[in-house]
């Protein structure tokens, strides 16, 4: 029996990299999983697919950053699957710039996309979740919103503020015994990091303590661990997966 047997999940952002390692992980560990996703509609319904086989899964069109978007959001998973035990927060984006040189939308586009969608959907998630008297919300941020780096001045505000929230809620609703935590990936390798020059990217893993960049996989597990009974007596932390960059 999987660790996550029977719990109904809420993935953001589960069509692609990181967001999907999650979504087959957490399939494997037998949770039923409710996701999201901007665009693509021919990757969700591979996703759907691909899993649907061994769990019970559905793909929504969604933008968490739209506040009425994400309220519907839970009220169609709720009105599929009864109830909502695990939320995490994945879907983000970078618009990478120098300060001198960024402009008030690469500013707000990242605030809203990475920051605004962990607000509103944990506001839509927490009526359900106090009546079950349950849930962990896991909330990712990044390496970068621990550190600070030169170039992601509005990514890093947007990742440190996702720290500040996930501590503040974990304070807020622990009475209730819903946990809140934080997973801060490294150099994680996806499709996005297999269109850079390789020179660079080897560059990044010899830098690592592990000598390698992480899985979409590594990350998945370490949410697996914050989902599931395991880490019942642990809230309001941030969980570097890192292969020790950050020590």
């Amino acid at each position: 029996m999987g660790l996550l047997q029977g719990k109904v999940a809420i993935i953001t952002g589960a069509t692609r990299g990181i967001g999907k390692g999650i979504a087959e992980v957490f399939a494997k560990e037998g949770a039923k999983i409710a996701f999201t996703y901007a665009g693509s509609v021919a990757k969700a319904k591979a996703l759907e697919s691909e899993l649907s086989n061994i769990t019970e899964i559905k793909g929504y069109q969604s933008d968490a950053s739209d506040y009425d978007a994400a309220q519907k959001l839970v009220e169609d998973v709720l009105a599929e699957f009864g109830t909502i035990d695990i939320l995490v927060n994945n879907a983000g984006i970078t618009r990478d710039n120098l300060m001198l040189r960024m402009s008030t939308d690469d500013w707000d586009t990242i605030i809203k996309v990475n920051l605004d969608s962990v607000f509103n959907l944990t506001k839509a998630v927490i009526k359900p979740m106090m009546k079950a008297k349950s849930g962990s919300i896991i909330n990712m941020t990044s390496v970068v919103g621990v550190k600070g780096n030169a170039g992601q001045a509005n990514y890093a505000a947007s990742k440190a503020g996702v720290i500040g929230f996930s501590k503040s809620i974990a304070l807020e609703l622990g009475s209730r015994n819903i946990r809140c935590n934080a997973v801060a990936p490294g150099f994680i390798e996806t499709e996005m990091t297999a269109a850079l020059d390789e020179k660079t990217v080897q560059g990044w893993r010899d830098g690592i303590p592990l000598k390698r960049g992480g899985q979409p996989e590594d990350v998945a597990n370490a949410c697996v661990f914050l989902a599931s009974n395991m880490s019942s007596y642990i809230t309001g932390q941030v969980l570097n997966v890192d292969g020790g960059m950050l020590t």
